[in-house]
């Protein structure tokens, strides 16, 4: 059975050490040495190290002591993002904690295992808690190392702790691994668009008379020699520059009051832009009124939310759960042939930074906007059908490769969510767990 402990008590025992980061000057920043890491970075469902900022390297001694250690816990304490949880995994480099960010550290992992303090910071009990921290205070979110002395925690035996970690993180392991997969995936299919689509680099190379590389073998053949003139400046001979908004059919969802939103779970789920980004499976609002059909949306479907934050809520994206509603502010986009669907996602994809400018250029309070007047000003290059078929065959398996992986993880993390609350109560017994009792795997 749990034993009930309070965190101070597993401080004075030498099992834990809790702590904050290091409150960065401007002039320590910018250099080649420790990355910063801010609570910006620490996402619902892993680390995000891209555009991080790093400390001087002659000032590795001075912030060594904020320094992540592997089998962290990270909690975020400050402002509406307060209680986020992320896990320092292996395969992350060192980073320093910012002062919005505090670490749970196991100084004994076979009495405390790490894993299992990753998962009891995603559960209803430290929830709980955390609501009623915060709810003493009219000041903003915030959770303080004093606070996080006074956490009860629900502590089942060691063995069971390790079991406990290995089991849900064998899963977030997966979906880690389906992420990075992306990752690659996706910069593949990016690189590969940009020289297609962008550079035209196969056509200049035959321009300039010079060999083709191995992989444009069978390719090169389909694309002209020369490029010409047109609105959008030279682009590969027979080619035509259209508007963005004439490559793909672009349906707007409705207005959300239309939906009638229920939260008791009636009907389909309403899919608005927070949730898109998020990735979220369980929603919060439903409606089981008769819309159009047009309304509905279903795996597979590229959708393109065009309102918000230009550099965060603008975005292409491929819908990877259930059928739901459409919200306003999100076209889904249908391509006019199924051989196309490859071309219209990774231009909508490659297209991101445009949006975000136009929208920045539009932005009040913060939000911006792409309407469809903007899109039909937007011109991009067509390639003829033999293009578009190749181009298809190339990136197509790529991108199916990379929307059955996140399927998947969506799966793996439906599979994580119901067992979690189990096993952290002791309601999922565990079959001979004394033998996870190995080095903490994560």
């Amino acid at each position: 059975m749990p034993t009930e402990s309070r965190f101070e008590d597993l401080i004075s025992a030498g099992l834990l050490e809790i702590g904050d980061g290091y409150r960065a000057k401007n002039d320590e920043l910018g250099g080649d040495g420790p990355i910063f890491l801010r609570a910006g970075h620490v996402t619902d469902s892993h680390i995000d190290l891209s555009g991080v900022e790093r400390f001087h390297a002659r000032l590795s001694d001075r912030v060594a002591s904020k320094m992540s250690k592997r089998g962290d816990t990270i909690v975020t304490t400050k402002g509406n993002s307060t209680g986020r949880t992320s896990f320092v995994t292996p395969d992350l480099p060192t980073f320093v904690y910012s002062p919005h960010l505090c670490y749970w550290r196991s100084l004994d992992p076979r009495r405390l295992a790490p894993g299992f303090l990753r998962y009891w910071a995603k559960s209803t009990e430290f929830k709980h808690q955390l609501r009623g921290m915060q709810a003493s205070t009219d000041m903003a979110p915030y959770l303080s190392l004093t606070d996080q002395r006074r956490l009860t925690i629900s502590l089942p035996p060691p063995d069971h702790q390790h079991a406990i970690g290995h089991i849900l993180g064998a899963l977030d392991d997966k979906i880690d691994l389906n992420r990075r997969t992306n990752e690659t995936l996706e910069a593949t299919v990016r690189e590969l668009f940009r020289s297609w689509f962008v550079d035209f680099a196969i056509v200049r190379a035959k321009a300039d008379a010079r060999p083709k590389r191995a992989s444009d073998s069978g390719i090169a053949k389909l694309f002209p020699s020369s490029l010409e003139e047109s609105a959008l400046g030279p682009i590969p001979q027979g080619w035509t520059a259209v508007p963005l908004y004439d490559v793909a059919t672009y349906i707007n969802g409705a207005a959300y009051a239309a939906f009638q939103p229920n939260d008791e779970g009636r009907g389909l789920p309403i899919i608005k832009i927070a949730e898109l980004k998020a990735g979220v499976t369980r929603q919060t609002k439903f409606s089981d009124v008769a819309m159009p059909e047009k309304y509905r949306i279903a795996r597979g479907d590229i959708l393109f939310s065009w309102s918000g934050n230009p550099d965060t809520s603008i975005d292409t994206f491929v819908w990877t759960h259930d059928p739901a509603w459409l919200n306003q502010h999100i076209f889904r986009v249908v391509p006019h042939r199924t051989d196309e669907r490859a071309f219209v996602l990774s231009t909508l994809k490659h297209l991101k930074p445009v949006f975000a400018e136009i929208a920045r250029n539009k932005q009040t309070t913060g939000l911006g906007h792409v309407t469809a007047a903007d899109m039909r000003r937007l011109l991009v290059a067509r390639p003829d059908d033999r293009v578009l078929r190749a181009w298809g065959a190339m990136a197509g398996p790529l991108l199916d490769r990379a929307f059955q992986n996140e399927v998947e993880s969506n799966s793996l993390a439906a599979m994580r969510d119901a067992l979690m609350p189990r096993l952290l109560s002791g309601d999922c017994p565990i079959a001979d767990p004394s033998r996870f009792m190995t080095p903490e795997r994560s």
